[in-house]
């Protein structure tokens, strides 16, 4: 299956220019998916497979054979692992209303063999955009040490069909603690619950934090708490959006540099983006910045209520 997953964690290994791994992995994975693809979608693999390679036709080569591809089986379960890392602090930071580009301190990983993923620590980071991650081998006993309480909540309306009046029982075991979790299967005053007719639901002792269930085993914990200088970063990375946009509605080339005027009426939003003037710079491709009031035009919302005008034009 191909996603944009390599391609957006690759960025930078792309704008670098001398990765040759990066450049020949792509170029691999897409010409092989054009050769796999020709039957279904003759017209787009064909389009596809041309621009890459050249070539005469997608139709006139032969079909790609799986043991001329090399196989890690250890590094496709980590990067799942990872993936699913990132998927499960996404939910919570949506949950809490935390954006994306809004930095947070710390994100502690408790899974299984923590140590395999250690070398994937940094991707986690950038994902979550977290300033630091805790990788912690999974204990059971972790759960109750982390100030973490499990609820069980039973979905009647899903369970009773199969198992008709014994779902007081089972409701009955859920509210007075009588349930376990016994691998990926719960199991409810004697019953085996089966995916659908329960949620496991986490409460934490710190309400500055937030807490989620990783699939199979393990849990994430996220620090939720926004610091002054947290602030102040995400919203210099809200700047760098709109400056994008602004480079963008000019019709700039993505390679092109720019003197970058930036306004606002409010001295705490001139304050971040001076801070972090170097950040917005290197961002933007930005060889000046002025900062001061807020210019014409339409503002752009940043940060918590803030705002900001901006200005660009080709250095």
């Amino acid at each position: 299956m191909l996603t944009n997953w390599y391609v957006r964690r690759s960025r930078d290994r792309f704008w670098a220019g001398d990765d040759r791994d990066a450049h020949d992995t792509l170029f691999t994975v897409l010409e092989t998916l054009a050769r796999l693809s020709a039957p279904l979608a003759p017209l787009v693999a064909e389009e596809v497979w041309r621009g890459l390679t050249g070539g005469e036709s997608v139709h006139l080569t032969d079909w790609p054979l799986a043991e001329d591809f090399p196989a890690d089986e250890s590094l496709v379960s980590a990067m799942d692992r990872v993936r699913a890392i990132a998927s499960s602090g996404l939910a919570l930071r949506k949950a809490q209303g935390l954006r994306v580009r809004l930095p947070l301190q710390t994100l502690t990983v408790v899974t299984p063999d923590a140590a395999a993923l250690e070398a994937f620590s940094d991707i986690v980071r950038d994902e979550l955009n977290v300033k630091a991650v805790s990788l912690v081998e999974f204990d059971e006993q972790l759960v109750a040490e982390y100030g973490i309480a499990r609820r069980l909540a039973v979905n009647a309306r899903g369970l009773g069909p199969r198992i008709g009046k014994h779902v007081q029982q089972v409701i009955a075991a859920a509210k007075s603690g009588d349930w376990s979790v016994d691998g990926d299967t719960v199991i409810a005053g004697g019953i085996a619950l089966e995916p659908g007719e329960y949620t496991l639901e986490l409460e934490l002792d710190d309400p500055a934090a937030a807490v989620a269930f990783l699939p199979g085993a393990g849990f994430v914990l996220l620090d939720t708490r926004v610091t002054p200088a947290l602030a102040a970063e995400g919203l210099a990375r809200d700047v760098v959006r709109a400056v994008q946009q602004a480079r963008k509605d000019a019709g700039l080339d993505v390679s092109d540099r720019i003197a970058l005027s930036l306004g606002s009426d409010d001295e705490m939003t001139r304050a971040a983006i001076a801070a972090h003037e170097a950040l917005i710079g290197s961002e933007t491709l930005a060889t000046s910045i002025d900062v001061g009031p807020a210019g014409e035009g339409e503002a752009t919302a940043v940060g918590e209520g803030a705002s900001v005008t901006v200005s660009v034009v080709r250095a």
